[in-house]
C-alpha cells in the first residue's frame, strides 16, 4: 500500500523538525567539546586540543557512513565546520597561510581547519615557516605540489634549514578564472598572476590573449589587487578573489588541465600520533658513492614500505651534494619503516623525519 502523497507545507514541517534536532545535536556536540577541555585541564590553547589524527579518524567514518545524496566531499566539509566551531569556542587556531586574503591557499586553510579558525594573510613562503616557528601561527599552509606543473620548490628548500613538521596534507581542485574590470577580453593588455598559475593557464593566454603581457606576482590575489587599479590589466584567480577585490569574472575554468589540482602542506611544530590512514615525509642525504641511492631506497622494498614520491634538491651543504625528499605510505611509528630506517642508517649521512600525518580527505 503506497503512503499518501505529503503536502509541501508538510514536508516543509518535517525539515523544520529534523533542523531542531541537528540544531540540539551540535549544541551537545559542543558542550562535550568543552568537557574534553576540562578534562585535559584549565590555561591550556587550542593547539594543545587540536588532534588532527583523531579528526581524521572522525572524518573517515563520516565518509564510510555517507549513502547520499550528498557527495562524501560535501558531508566531510558539513562535519569539518561543526568541529572547528566546537574547537575555537575558546580559543581559536591560528593558520599562516600565503596571503592576501582571496588566495588558494586561503581556500586550503578553510578545506582543513574550517571557518572558525583565525587565517593569518603573510606575504611569502618563508614567512608562513618563520612564523609558526616563532609561535605567531600554530600551523601553516604551504603549497607543496601541482598536479601539472610539479613540485614548488621553494617549499621543499624551506624544509632543508626549517624546524617545521608536516601535520597534514590538503588536496584542492584549483579552477582558475580571468578576472578583471571589464567584462570582455577586449582591450586587456596585462595579466597578472603567480608564475604557477600563468604556468598552469599558458595555452588558454596564448590562445585567447596572445599581445597581453604576463607579470608574475608574489599570489594570485595580489595580481587580483593590482588589477583592481587599472581598466587594461586582468588577473588570474580563483573565483573567491573576484568577490573580494571586486572584480569580474570574464573567463572561468581557463586552466589547461582538467584535473588541476594543488597539494598543500600542513606545518606546524610538533609530531602526531597514527591516524590509521597515514603519509610519512623524510628528507634524507646521502654519501657521495657509487649505489648510494640504491642502498638508501632498498630497505623500503625489503620491508613492505610502498613510496609515493621521491624528489631531490641542492643539499646547500657542499656543492654537488644532494638531499633526497621521500614521501611513503605509514606512519613514522610503523614496525615495517622504522625496520627499514634501521637498514638504511648505515648508507644515509642524515635522516629527518620532516613528518607523519593523515592521508588528504576528499
Amino acid at each position: 500500500m503506497n503512503e499518501p502523497k505529503l503536502s509541501l507545507v508538510e514536508v516543509r514541517d518535517r525539515i523544520d523538525s529534523i533542523d531542531r534536532q541537528i540544531q540540539e545535536l551540535i549544541s551537545e556536540r559542543a558542550n562535550w567539546a568543552r568537557e574534553v577541555a576540562r578534562v585535559k585541564g584549565e590555561g591550556l590553547s587550542a593547539i594543545d586540543y587540536y588532534r588532527p589524527e583523531r579528526e581524521a579518524h572522525v572524518l573517515r567514518m563520516v565518509v564510510d557512513r555517507n549513502h547520499g545524496p550528498l557527495s562524501d566531499a560535501e558531508m566531510v566539509r558539513l562535519f569539518r565546520e561543526i568541529m572547528s566551531s566546537c574547537l575555537a569556542q575558546e580559543d581559536p587556531l591560528k593558520v599562516g597561510y600565503l596571503g592576501p586574503e582571496g588566495t588558494f591557499s586561503e581556500q586550503a586553510v578553510r578545506k582543513h581547519f574550517g571557518h572558525a579558525a583565525y587565517g593569518l594573510p603573510l606575504g611569502s613562503i618563508e614567512e608562513v615557516f618563520q612564523e609558526v616557528a616563532a609561535g605567531h601561527a600554530d600551523f601553516g599552509v604551504v603549497p607543496v605540489e601541482n598536479s601539472g606543473q610539479g613540485m614548488i620548490q621553494v617549499t621543499l628548500d624551506m624544509f632543508l634549514t626549517s624546524e617545521a613538521r608536516i601535520c597534514g596534507e590538503v588536496e584542492l581542485r584549483v579552477h582558475q578564472c580571468l578576472l578583471s574590470q571589464r567584462d570582455t577580453l577586449e582591450g586587456i593588455k596585462q595579466v597578472y598572476g603567480h608564475a604557477q598559475s600563468l604556468q598552469q593557464c599558458k595555452t588558454w593566454l596564448r590562445m585567447n590573449l596572445p599581445n597581453a603581457e604576463c607579470i608574475a606576482v608574489q599570489s594570485n590575489a595580489e595580481g587580483a589587487r593590482l588589477a583592481r587599479h587599472a581598466d587594461d590589466a586582468a588577473a588570474i584567480a580563483g573565483s573567491t578573489a573576484a568577490k573580494v577585490y571586486g572584480l569580474k569574472i570574464v573567463a572561468q575554468g581557463i586552466e589547461d588541465r582538467a584535473d588541476n589540482t594543488t597539494r598543500f602542506l600542513v606545518i606546524g611544530r610538533s609530531l602526531f600520533p597514527a591516524s590509521g590512514n597515514d603519509r610519512t615525509s623524510l628528507l634524507i642525504t646521502v654519501n657521495d658513492k657509487p649505489g648510494a641511492l640504491y642502498e638508501i631506497l632498498s630497505p623500503f622494498a625489503k620491508h613492505g614500505v610502498s613510496l609515493n614520491r621521491i624528489e631531490s634538491r641542492p643539499a646547500h651543504t657542499g656543492k654537488w651534494q644532494y638531499a633526497f625528499f621521500i614521501d611513503v605510505s605509514g606512519h613514522i611509528d610503523d614496525a615495517s619503516l622504522q625496520a627499514a630506517l634501521q637498514d638504511m642508517g648505515p648508507h644515509a649521512a642524515q635522516v629527518r623525519v620532516l613528518g607523519a600525518y593523515p592521508v588528504a580527505l576528499p
